[in-house]
């Protein structure tokens, strides 16, 4: 299980839901053992990613986990990985050009991997669209599938009026974002899940 999530600035139905699926499904793997990373965005303010306005920097509550979620912080097989870029898969290369992710994945032997979090048709994709193609020149051995859970991904809405009135700003509809995101994820060999179930946890 791969996951990027934070904080929304709003309270949004999309987003809510991808948090509560992101907690229940966790939760399973960490009852079953399975391994988890999560990756943060913590980004450098002197390193701005363009379009984009500042969001998510390093120190700053946006570039923790969510409430929900903060129990993951004490789970032994979760991997949290703060990154400084969209990418997950770019954003694990250390100095000395190590990745971590993909440390991970050969260290775990992991042949699918189930892929969660915000924003759909931006770090989802990035990373999504990284590891197909690493695992495509053969880099990531054995892994084989890459599934990304509808449910279990959101994005942000920024309405036209709003982008009208806002400078430097584009619109953003959310429905149409994340399904963006979804197909282009789908078009690149990753499988679209509607729905994941591995049994239910014991409550905790």
């Amino acid at each position: 299980m791969v996951f990027s999530l934070q904080a929304p600035r709003e309270p949004n139905g999309q987003i809510t839901r991808m948090i509560n699926e992101s907690t229940r499904l966790a939760r399973i793997f960490c009852e079953k053992k399975l391994p988890v990373m999560a990756f943060l965005d913590s980004h450098d303010p002197n390193k701005p990613e363009e379009p984009y306005p500042p969001h998510c920097l390093a120190g700053s509550d946006e570039s923790n986990l969510v409430p929900a979620l903060k129990w993951l912080e004490r789970e032994p097989n979760v991997t949290i990985r703060r990154k400084d870029c969209f990418d997950g898969f770019l954003g694990s290369i250390e100095d000395d050009g190590r990745n971590v992710f993909v440390d991970w994945l050969k260290n775990n032997q992991i042949k699918a991997i189930l892929v969660m979090g915000i924003c759909t048709d931006i770090c989802v994709m990035d990373f999504v669209c990284s590891t197909l193609s690493a695992r495509n020149r053969g880099f990531l051995a054995p892994l084989k599938d890459v599934v990304v859970y509808s449910g279990g991904c959101a994005t942000f809405d920024v309405p036209l009026q709003v982008a009208r009135n806002t400078k430097g700003a584009l619109a953003h509809p959310q429905e149409l974002m994340h399904h963006v995101g979804l197909y282009m994820a789908k078009q690149r060999g990753a499988i679209i899940a509607n729905d994941v179930s591995l049994g239910k946890p014991r409550s905790l």
